[in-house]
């Protein structure tokens, strides 16, 4: 079949695609904890949610219809939420708004529902609905055979419906190529486009009763767009193009939802020829769309550069303070795409509160090969995790009047090579000492409340205190329920009380249990107001931290 050059010039142009991306600073709240949700996939201090999506034919909800995923549900999800944008105006996107459009016959299906209930399991103050939902897109893609999607955060979500549009499948073709123009994107793209989704999964007979008939005896199925529903690869346009397909959209007996048929066809074939005989060319074309796909959002959103992984990234790094001249530093920091080796030591390295370093300031980090974390599927990459201090007590010990201002790592392989630092290019790793938890923080389970001591350095002069936490929401329209997260600051006031050296100044706070029982992810940070700055804690477990008070 012959294939235009244009369609070639402009398939091979796609590929040149540049991808802005550069290591951020740590810490960075939102950043670091989508960095985790990226990369911290498997094994060891992970988080979890996105493992889901493997094996590649599992489905959270177990009602035995045939052919679905989660990760055909999790990428439709997507699209069907970016589908909104205008690019004309700027509004619209990816942004979570679907959550409101349920009521739409061009949503129709309960896989939205299915991948809305699931992955809002994932959301907290950092991670928004819409951030969450490209996770899961890019997850699926990347995890079933597909090609690495860059991913950029900072989604913010909408709190009502967005404008109509999305194609159906009895649409024309002209309408298709209106709405695709609407998002963005040309007949080329939307052809590549719809070929890209529709490697995974098929259609739903309940939700599309005439486009799908059901054999007898049978309730529900999904008919496959091709015959490796489950993987990413080029089947649908080869399929397509030798003329064996069952794509319900292609040969379906109802020609007026042959949607698929139109919109393959429009250019004679050309596109999805190059792709029947080339699957390499069409993994990494839809790599670029699904990207341009997950970033598209209002024009009033700013995201991210495109977030990799941290060569060394610390993790929970909590000072506590002790009230005996001394705090304790817990912690743990993950080094990526490091093999194990029993000649490595690790050191951990931190100036004082001046900034001024000394040999004694270093303590060996301990690890052990449990301690390890890599790709879904058995991916690509190990990372290895230690512990701030020795194994057998996870912590590091302060001297109080000394103090520590920030951190680094010193490793030696032990194999005569020069010791090298990971201390962010020079600039170390942050860690005013100004503010901490005090260890006579307690929990009284008779009036389910606990007594947080907070520990500030009183020469800084903090204008105020207070504990971030976070809330569950809704908004509940005719289209659906929005899940929202309710940012809580609860101010700390002074205790009266200071350390014998008079260095630290205790404030305190009496919080209700149910402060950390209206989200999944029950934690807080310690925040100091300090000459318009924010200085704050790492995020902690106050529940999981102090014993029972006297």
């Amino acid at each position: 079949m012959f294939v235009s050059m244009a369609c070639q010039k402009y398939l091979s142009g796609l590929l040149l695609l540049i991808v802005s991306a550069s290591g951020y600073t740590w810490p960075n709240p939102k950043l670091d904890e989508l960095e985790r949700l990226l990369y911290d996939q498997f094994g060891f201090n992970v988080p979890g949610i996105l493992t889901s999506v493997l094996p590649c034919n599992s489905f959270v909800v177990f009602n035995g219809i045939a052919n679905r995923s989660n990760a055909a549900d999790w990428i439709r999800t997507a699209y069907h939420d970016m589908a909104t944008h205008n690019v004309n105006d700027g509004t619209g996107g990816l942004d979570a708004s679907i959550q409101f459009e349920l009521d739409r016959p061009e949503n129709a299906g309960d896989g939205f529902d299915n991948t809305i209930g699931f992955l809002t399991h994932g959301i907290n103050r950092y991670v928004s609905v819409a951030d969450i939902f490209a996770l899961g897109a890019a997850t699926a893609v990347e995890q079933c055979g597909g090609p690495k999607v860059p991913f950029r955060g900072g989604r913010i979500d909408a709190t009502a419906a967005g404008a109509p549009g999305m194609p159906e499948p009895q649409d024309s073709l002209e309408s298709h190529i209106a709405s695709f123009a609407k998002q963005g994107l040309n007949q080329t793209e939307m052809i590549t486009l719809v070929a890209c989704g529709h490697t995974f999964g098929g259609v739903q007979h309940s939700a599309f009763p005439d486009t799908v008939p059901v054999p007898a005896g049978v309730d529900d199925i999904d008919a496959t767009f091709d015959n490796t529903p489950f993987i990413f690869d080029n089947a649908v346009a080869a399929e397509y193009i030798h003329g064996t397909t069952n794509n319900p959209l292609v040969v379906g007996h109802n020609d007026t939802t042959n949607s698929d048929k139109r919109i393959f066809k429009s250019d004679n074939n050309a596109t999805m020829s190059l792709f029947a005989n080339n699957a390499d060319l069409f993994k990494s074309t839809c790599g670029g769309l699904f990207a341009r796909m997950l970033d598209t959002v209002p024009s009033s959103v700013q995201l991210s550069e495109v977030i990799e992984p941290l060569p060394a990234k610390p993790a929970s790094m909590l000072l506590r303070y002790t009230g005996d001249s001394t705090f304790n530093l817990t912690g743990l920091v993950r080094f990526y795409n490091m093999p194990e080796s029993s000649s490595r030591t690790v050191k951990f390295v931190w100036a004082d509160r001046t900034g001024k370093k000394d040999p004694s300031y270093s303590v060996e980090l301990g690890h052990t090969p449990l301690m390890a974390s890599h790709g879904l599927n058995d991916g690509p990459f190990t990372a290895l995790w230690y512990s701030v201090g020795p194994i057998t007590k996870n912590f590091t010990l302060l001297d109080e009047a000394a103090g520590i201002s920030k951190f680094w790592f010193e490793i030696d392989e032990g194999n005569g090579s020069a010791t090298r630092n990971e201390d962010q290019g020079g600039l170390g790793f942050a860690l005013p000492d100004t503010i901490m938890v005090s260890a006579t923080s307690c929990t009284d389970n008779a009036v389910s409340a606990m007594r947080l001591d907070v520990a500030v350095l009183a020469s800084a002069n903090p204008s105020r205190v207070y504990v971030r936490s976070e809330a569950l929401g809704s908004i509940s329209t005719p289209g659906g329920t929005g899940t929202t997260i309710k940012v809580i600051e609860t101010d700390v006031q002074p205790s009266g009380n200071s350390s014998s050296n008079g260095l630290y100044d205790i404030w305190s706070v009496v919080l209700p249990f149910t402060a950390f029982t209206q989200t999944s992810n029950p934690t807080v940070e310690l925040v100091a107001e300090v000459g318009g700055e924010e200085l704050s804690t790492a995020s902690f477990f106050p529940m999981q931290e102090f014993p029972h008070c006297a």
